[in-house]
């Protein structure tokens, strides 16, 4: 039978089912899915590739599912680092947004964090910005997936005046790319800091009736929930919960303040939590308690944050980070093990972002979005776990060959949809209008 594409490889690392690897196996794919896996002495006899990959020193994985990004804020890396939250956001982000933000701002910034997500295995990204349509063309355009956020705030900004404009803008983004196999969307109001009770009533409804996930930051910091405690005798996850949103369509993005009785409720809700390790940490916003709410039974998966408070968009480093941080905080060496980091990084955020039919495992039927990790390198040698390298060991430059829905988006390092000088001349052009 001659298919599309065959990849033999040394260890494929399905992630479903759990802790399995497979020697010697070969990836069948087809029209863009997943249709076979096989011993590779197997497939040779069964299939012929319009394309063959020999990987024989690579683990083939699912692409990472990089939950929550800013994505065109690339483009202020480095600019304000070592700050409070708040001061970071108040006194240097908001500020150079306002100067700055535009389509053009949205576009190159975009371009330059897909790029860097494709390098390090991201196939898929969930994106929270301004002129999100401007990033789902850019998505489009270079092969990789994306959620495209659909952001509400009260105040007014470049992009929308008021909570209702930013609505009826967000429903026509749905509109327009509703029929994008790449492309998914979902409501993302900003915090309950910055978005009241009238706008987000108004998105649950619609969320119901679209069926479409919502993301929100969710008790980012200790001053976002004292300030809600002093301001309406809440804490914001209550009036959140009060309001109908803690739902199995909520993804709450770093939730670094809970107590036992909030990790409870959101078990209960069915709902989602987006952990972002390096990006709290770098803020010093404080620590999510993963292994309490895993045990507990809620999906964790992880984002980086943008790349203004990370510093990268780089999910091999997060994984890292979230396991040896859930030992630390949990003090208990075997709190987050290493498969537990590969899953949040994969099926975890396709669960989160209703997409676990679709990506997320190596499982025939699904969409070939999948990932190689040369494991060659004296860095992940002697090798005994190829799981535990690729969480320990493994650095990101060691992802050789990408492909989101069996289209090849990075072939032996190189970017395939990707004008590396153009996007390094755009990007020199902003660092210098940034400067002044």
């Amino acid at each position: 039978m001659i298919v599309d594409t065959l990849i033999h490889a040394r260890w494929i690392i399905p992630v479903e089912p759990e802790s399995v690897t497979y020697e010697n196996h070969t990836l069948v794919i087809d029209k863009g899915r997943i249709i076979d896996l096989q011993p590779t002495d197997v497939a040779k006899l069964m299939y012929q590739g319009t394309t063959t990959e020999n990987l024989a020193t690579h683990a083939l994985l699912p692409g990472f599912i990089n939950c929550h990004t800013h994505a065109a804020m690339t483009l202020m890396r480095g600019i304000a680092d070592d700050l409070p939250l708040m001061d970071w956001l108040q006194n240097h982000i908001w500020p150079l947004e306002q100067k700055w933000m535009s389509e053009a701002f949205v576009r190159d910034g975009t371009d330059l964090a897909i790029a860097e997500m494709i390098l390090g295995g991201t196939t898929c990204f969930n994106d929270m910005y301004f002129f999100p349509d401007v990033t789902a063309q850019q998505a489009i355009q270079h092969g990789i997936r994306a959620s495209i956020g659909l952001i509400v705030i009260d105040f007014p900004t470049v992009w929308a005046e008021n909570s209702a404009s930013y609505i009826a803008k967000g429903l026509d983004i749905h509109d327009q790319f509703r029929h994008q196999p790449l492309i998914t969307t979902s409501f993302a109001p900003h915090a309950p800091y910055t978005v009241s009770d009238d706008p987000l009533q108004k998105i649950r409804t619609l969320a119901d009736e679209l069926e479409i996930p919502i993301n929100m930051h969710v008790h980012e910091t200790l001053h976002e929930v004292d300030e809600a405690l002093a301001k309406t005798g809440q804490r914001p996850l209550q009036r959140l919960h009060n309001l109908g949103l803690i739902n199995p369509s909520f993804i709450a993005v770093h939730m670094t303040q809970l107590t036992a009785e909030e990790i409870g409720l959101f078990a209960e809700s069915g709902a989602h939590i987006v952990h972002c390790p390096e990006s709290n940490l770098k803020l010093a916003s404080g620590f999510c308690p993963v292994a309490q709410c895993l045990a507990a039974g809620i999906n964790v998966a992880l984002g980086t944050d943008g790349a203004a408070s990370n510093n990268d968009l780089d999910m091999m480093g997060e994984m890292r980070s979230a396991a040896l941080l859930a030992k630390a905080v949990a003090q208990d060496a075997s709190a987050v093990p290493a498969m537990t980091a590969l899953r949040m990084a994969t099926i975890n955020g396709a669960k989160a972002l209703g997409l676990d039919h679709e990506i997320g495992s190596l499982t025939i039927g699904k969409s070939a979005d999948v990932i190689a990790i040369n494991l060659d390198h004296l860095e992940t040698q002697p090798l005994y776990d190829p799981v535990s390298q690729i969480v320990y060991a493994a650095s990101r430059q060691q992802v050789t060959d990408v492909w989101v829905a069996g289209k090849q988006l990075l072939k032996q390092r190189q970017l395939t949809t990707v004008n590396l000088a153009a996007l390094k001349t755009n990007v020199a052009e902003w660092q210098h209008r940034l400067s002044r």
